[in-house]
């Protein structure tokens, strides 16, 4: 598998930036988009036509990870009137929100599938579980297996999540990082500060992590300075175009 960072900024992209999305990439050649936020549809085309891809997965429904889908639906409804491809892209995603669901069908080029909690599906060879996490409307997390290697995507996740319970010492840990520890809101914002995210990671032996979700304002090595002290794996930052083969 490999693993490829299109956009990794939140609630809005930054300068020539993007939000939430990832190009996940089967040892067979298959193209799987992991969430579509602000940006990422550029991005994308750095890597491969739309018309490439086998499956979108969106974590949940919330702006800043589902953006540019319809602009992928617009891209693929052309592509169909050129013949570039034949079939609807599944779109898998939870049904609530419902009138943001109901947006996922378009025409005959996109089909919503809802997941919930302990889904799993098989996309060439490629197992994804769904796990809910602490956020506030349903969101899952995608523990992600080809082989012997496992990918964690965390998704948007606040204090509460059960990591444990999803996936022990994956090869990688994909998790948010929205605040630095100063910055974390007294109402209790369903998010995670990058110490928290080391925290976790450090919980479940991941053998990697790396933060994502990031406010567009903060530094990346102020991040990176404070998940550090509490993560023993190899860690890293996200920045546009970082990938990683596993």
């Amino acid at each position: 598998m490999k693993w490829t960072v299109l956009g990794f900024q939140s609630p809005y992209p930054g300068p020539g930036g993007a939000t939430p999305g990832y190009l996940l990439e089967t040892s067979s050649g298959k193209d799987i988009l992991i969430d579509c936020g602000s940006g990422v549809m550029a991005e994308l085309a750095h890597y491969l036509p739309t018309y490439q891809l086998e499956a979108l997965m969106l974590s949940h429904l919330h702006h800043d990870h589902i953006a540019d889908v319809l602009t992928l639906q617009y891209a693929l409804h052309l592509q169909h009137i050129q013949g570039k491809r034949k079939k609807p892209l599944p779109v898998y995603a939870p049904r609530r929100p419902e009138s943001w669901w109901q947006k996922l069908r378009f025409r005959t080029v996109t089909e919503p599938v809802d997941i919930e909690s302990q889904t799993k599906i098989d996309v060439d060879g490629v197992s994804i579980a769904f796990h809910r996490t602490d956020h506030g409307i349903p969101c899952y997390a995608m523990e992600i297996r080809e082989g012997f290697r496992t990918i964690l995507y965390g998704a948007d996740s606040g204090v509460k999540t059960d990591w444990e319970n999803m996936c022990r010492e994956p090869d990688l840990f994909v998790c948010e990082a929205t605040f630095l520890e100063a910055q974390i809101p007294e109402d209790n914002v369903p998010h995670l500060s990058a110490r928290q995210a080391a925290q976790a990671a450090e919980r479940i032996g991941a053998k990697a992590l790396l933060l994502t979700h990031v406010y567009p304002d903060n530094d990346l090595e102020d991040i990176r300075r404070e998940a550090a002290p509490h993560f023993s794996g190899d860690l890293y930052v996200a920045e546009k175009g970082w990938n990683i083969a596993l």
